[in-house]
């Protein structure tokens, strides 16, 4: 199946549902979205809540943006474009909570993910697109394919539990011509 893209959907409490239950599966799957599994919705729901109150009107420069892929009706993916909120760092965008439901890994939606929200920034003019990772899931190779390039790294700066300490990866994609 085709992925169709939305970029600023309305956030109604259906689709923040959805995307809860999204982020709780990826979690749950091993996925590094900001939790441990175990993971429930209710763990999830304070955080997603914080993401989604970042979202705003369209044309508000401060407001991230949120973008959802489904395949067949059924939530497929999301990320967000944080804004920095800062006039000196206006010109890029930070990407957040990239996710692929597990029911739709190994299709090339992430990459087709990662590939939109390349469109997109381009769109805007934006100079670059910026993210971080935990390190230790492989990640590396999965953002290089997709065309960036890790510029920074903070040993074990994320604590999965006593004794698994993982680095913080940051990577870049310059969309200068």
């Amino acid at each position: 199946m085709t992925l169709h893209f939305t970029l600023d959907p309305e956030p109604t409490p259906e689709l923040c549902a959805e995307i809860v239950t999204l982020w709780t599966d990826v979690s749950n799957a091993g996925g590094a979205v900001g939790f441990v599994p175990p993971v429930t919705e209710g763990r999830v729901w304070p955080t997603a809540e914080k993401q989604f109150a970042g979202v705003g009107k369209v044309g508000d420069p401060d407001a991230d943006r949120l973008l959802v892929a489904r395949s067949g009706g059924a939530l497929a993916g999301v990320l967000f474009f944080e804004s920095m909120r800062f006039d000196l760092m206006d010109h890029w965008r930070l990407l957040k909570r990239v996710m692929v439901a597990p029911a739709f890994q190994g299709r090339g939606y992430g990459i087709e993910l990662m590939a939109e929200a390349e469109r997109i920034a381009r769109g805007w003019g934006l100079a670059g697109l910026r993210l971080t990772a935990r390190g230790g899931m492989g990640l590396e190779k999965f953002y290089g394919r997709c065309g960036y390039t890790e510029v920074g790294r903070v040993p074990d700066a994320i604590r999965i539990a006593p004794g698994d300490d993982r680095d913080d990866i940051t990577f870049w994609l310059d969309l200068r011509p």
